[in-house]
């Protein structure tokens, strides 16, 4: 495995820096769902099903607020945004573990509108600070944190309730979730290149968002939302496949073997010299994922089974934000990572309940078969747009934004 990709882009001043504190910030954010969860399942004592609406009205208003808060930043810069949102974690999170559940759900959809935008914004900073050729290992480095970022701050989260019970871990996730948002105005790293900087002030005009918001990129969009429909269906798939063998105790180990097979994938692909397209990526780990439920009878073997879908999903994850990040001009880069996070969450959210369905109808195989076709089936239907306008491959110069002109229509070289 090459190494020296990444050792290169580690002497990039500022990237370092970013990527830490992208991952410690990221720790609390990852938290913030399985805390509200447990708060109000178990704590509070209602059940799952409300816990679910909780989950759905935070995810509502993360969706809609994502893109809104990338515009901000686009237009306004990363600190005003980036204090706003803080406020709004803190004020939320100081409460959220002594109010009546009918005002939790509204304020859970009101702090999910200003979440603290760190995933979109760490990426955002890093297409800006990285050279175009080095920012796939870029991408791919940042989904590897992310996949750490997931490992620990839902367990952390789960440990907190359990031993210090919800009002002290409540607490302590809005006291992270400020934390770094003041690192992030503190850091304040770049949104745009110096070169992307002075074209955007001799641009003149607004640029509009039909210009880029278009039907193919509307289709990207859809394979990410596929990417995380894949997953999490085969999440929920897994741990229902072994809690009907009675195999629960091990289920925390089987995800984090899993989650080892995906930073694995996504440390090889960053030290590729070329990369591929997210449809190929997205598409393979689809139809990888079909058949992983035949070896459902042991919980070794469907480990073993999921190996192959999961070496590409930090690979076909990365890819992604690195399309996104060539599609766009710079000035309306902040918003399109805004729209990849909405997808992200439109996948996930539209994955859970169809996966559900599945598992409680023909069993947990046939969810792995699920999720895997409507996965391909997804990439297939964007595969037509995809062909009359690709994203700008991240081997090629970007396009000076001053001139407004799309990109090639080639696809990338190529990653949430």
């Amino acid at each position: 495995m090459a190494l020296d990709p990444y050792r290169r882009l580690l002497k990039i001043r500022g990237v370092p820096t970013l990527l830490l504190v992208g991952l410690l910030a990221r720790v609390p954010a990852t938290a913030t769902g399985m805390a509200l969860t447990l708060h109000v399942a178990v704590v509070l004592e209602l059940g799952y099903a409300k816990a679910g609406l909780i989950t759905l009205a935070s995810t509502i208003g993360m969706a809609a607020g994502s893109p809104l808060s990338g515009r901000f930043v686009d237009k306004h810069g990363l600190r005003p945004v980036l204090t706003i949102t803080t406020v709004a974690q803190a004020a939320f999170w100081a409460c959220a573990w002594m109010l009546p559940f009918p005002v939790l759900v509204v304020a859970a959809a009101l702090a999910g509108l200003l979440a603290l935008p760190v995933f979109s914004v760490i990426r955002q900073c890093l297409a800006a600070m990285v050279p175009v050729p080095q920012r796939r290992t870029g991408f791919a480095l940042d989904s590897i944190l992310v996949e750490v970022s997931y490992m620990t701050g839902p367990a952390l989260a789960v440990a907190g309730i359990t031993t210090l019970g919800s009002g002290v871990t409540m607490a302590v996730v809005g006291a992270g979730m400020t934390v770094a948002g003041l690192g992030l105005i503190v850091l304040n790293p770049p949104t745009r290149s110096a070169e992307e900087e002075k074209d955007r002030e001799q641009a003149t005009g607004r640029l509009p968002r039909r210009q880029w918001f278009t039907p193919a990129f509307v289709a990207l969009l859809g394979t990410v939302a596929a990417a995380t429909f894949v997953l999490t269906a085969s999440e929920l798939a897994l741990v229902a496949t072994m809690t009907n063998a009675h195999q629960t105790a091990w289920v925390g180990l089987a995800v984090g073997i899993w989650c080892a097979y995906s930073l694995i994938g996504g440390l090889v692909y960053g030290g590729l010299s070329r990369g591929f397209s997210p449809w190929v990526l997205i598409g393979g780990m689809g139809l990888l994922t079909i058949p992983v439920g035949l070896a459902g009878g042991d919980w070794r073997w469907l480990i073993v089974a999921l190996l192959p879908a999961g070496l590409l999903c930090a690979p076909a994850l990365s890819s992604t934000v690195d399309a996104v990040s060539g599609w766009v001009p710079a000035r309306a880069r902040g918003e399109a990572m805004g729209f990849h996070g909405t997808a992200l969450l439109i996948g996930g959210a539209a994955s859970a309940p169809i996966a559900g369905a599945v598992i409680d109808g023909a069993g947990p195989a046939w969810a792995f078969a699920v999720a895997g076709l409507v996965g391909v089936a997804v990439v297939l239907a964007g595969m037509p747009f995809r062909r009359r306008r690709s994203p700008q491959p991240t081997s090629m110069p970007a396009v000076k934004v001053g001139s407004e002109a799309t990109a090639p229509s080639t696809a990338p070289s190529a990653v949430s």
